[in-house]
């Protein structure tokens, strides 16, 4: 008889948008045939609530999976968890619950991501309370998952916790050809563009990558994010969204449209800064695009210091003015590589398969 897997701490299944559904909707694919699985949804999301998707069970959980609201989301699954064999847990949002189910404790392998309580749209008082729930999640499991080398020397500086490196998949995603009506819908796709996606906040470096190709009128830059959801996205509209060069979409979550925009750019511009190993990025690389990428640290370990870097607004102009084919040829060839031997779903579940399998001995 299969062990039941519980997967908490994301949105939930289908994924729409975000790593950590992304994370569980490829392990929910690859891990079926090993365990009974169920995934905690948020009913806030979804219209319609199935109770099964391709073999996965779906549990929802009437909160939002976003904000303050996540403590208690986040509780709420893993409370509901408990019968299960074993409990992979997004996030520490449930951090503060941890202590109090020692219990348990060798069922949960806890992934936080990225180092969360950096990003710079938080209050000091968030950050805080986010970086106290970091702290008693990865003191209080049984197994700490990395998803970047950064990540591991993170953990082990700050908690002296020796994490596993289990890193993301990207090859879910597809080259898309142009077709006349997307070309219609979108004319900048019969020309060089560079593209980036993210969601709109500071530490994704969304205004330094709009300041660096408004100097730069060479070739347009198309960005996709949710622009309304902050005030920080919205000035960023009102201050940018008339420059010629500059087409600002909002956030796609049709899979094709993202592909096709991704897959036929000149150029790939990665702005994150706070995170571990961004799904945008992998998913960039495994598309065979050429990568210009905040240095963040993290962003160099995902690409093996072989993608183009920069740390700001001039640095990234002078990026994009000493661009030539061969380099990006170059770049494009090493993300590919490393993408295919790092960062294949099948490889990633079959870490997390092992990882799971260890704790039942």
């Amino acid at each position: 008889m299969k062990k039941k897997l519980a997967i908490i701490g994301t949105q939930g299944l289908p994924s729409k948008y975000g790593g950590f559904e992304t994370l569980a909707d490829q392990l929910s694919r690859y891990l079926i045939y090993n365990f009974e699985i169920i995934v905690f949804c948020s009913s806030k999301v979804y219209d319609k609530k199935i109770t099964n998707l391709n073999g996965v069970k779906l549990r929802y959980v009437p909160l939002s999976a976003n904000g303050f609201s996540s403590i208690l989301y986040d509780s709420i699954s893993l409370l509901s968890s408990l019968k299960y064999d074993k409990i992979l847990i997004l996030g520490a949002s449930s951090g503060y619950l941890l202590p109090f189910l020692f219990l348990w404790k060798n069922k949960f392998v806890l992934n936080c991501g990225g180092v969360d309580w950096r990003r710079s749209k938080w209050s000091l008082l968030t950050k805080i309370v986010i970086k106290s729930l970091e702290k008693l999640a990865v003191r209080n499991v049984g197994v700490v998952v990395s998803d970047n080398q950064g990540m591991r020397e993170y953990f082990y500086r700050e908690y002296a916790i020796d994490s596993i490196l289990i890193e993301y998949g990207g090859d879910q995603v597809e080259n898309i050809e142009a077709t006349k009506d997307d070309c219609s819908k979108y004319p900048f796709l019969d020309d060089k563009y560079a593209f980036s996606v993210a969601r709109i906040q500071e530490d994704n470096n969304i205004h330094l990558i709009l300041e660096s190709f408004e100097a730069f009128p060479k070739f347009p830059l198309v960005f996709v994010g949710n622009w309304n959801n902050s005030s920080y996205g919205k000035r960023l509209k009102i201050r940018f969204g008339s420059i010629p060069n500059l087409y600002l979409i909002d956030a796609i979550f049709d899979h094709r449209e993202l592909n096709l925009l991704r897959s036929n750019c000149y150029i790939y511009v990665h702005g994150h800064s706070a995170g571990g190993t961004n799904p945008a990025l992998v998913e960039a690389m495994n598309l065979r695009l050429p990568v210009l990428a905040y240095a963040s640290g993290f962003n160099e370990f995902t690409t093996e210091n072989k993608a183009m870097y920069f740390r700001c607004t001039e640095s990234l102009l002078c990026l994009l003015q000493s661009i030539n084919e061969e380099n990006l040829d170059k770049v494009k060839s090493d993300m590919y590589e490393i993408a295919k031997t790092r960062y294949q779903w099948r490889r990633i579940a079959d870490e997390y398969l092992k990882t799971l399998n260890n704790r039942y001995d």
